[in-house]
């Protein structure tokens, strides 16, 4: 999850520079090249967030017999056993 982040991250500001270098030489290809970067940068940043939040929510805890409390989790809830 981190390392989806953190490529993602990285994307974006090679893509960033990839961009402004295609700006600044007049090469249209690499500025559209940086843009493509920047964008997959984004979309892995997102999926590592959305796995990140997944397993956060898979965290649940169990009470002693196995079973877990329904309404533990990020929104509350009124505890009943499931």
């Amino acid at each position: 999850m981190k390392d989806d982040r953190l490529k993602g991250a990285i994307d974006e500001v090679m893509g960033t520079v990839k961009q402004k270098a295609g700006e600044f030489t007049g090469n249209t290809p690499l500025q559209i090249r940086g843009i493509a970067q920047q964008a997959k940068g984004k979309i892995e940043s997102i999926w590592g967030r959305a796995k990140h939040a997944m397993d956060a929510t898979n965290e649940e805890p169990r009470t002693q017999n196995g079973t877990r409390t329904i309404g533990s989790g990020p929104f509350g809830g009124a505890g009943r056993r499931q």
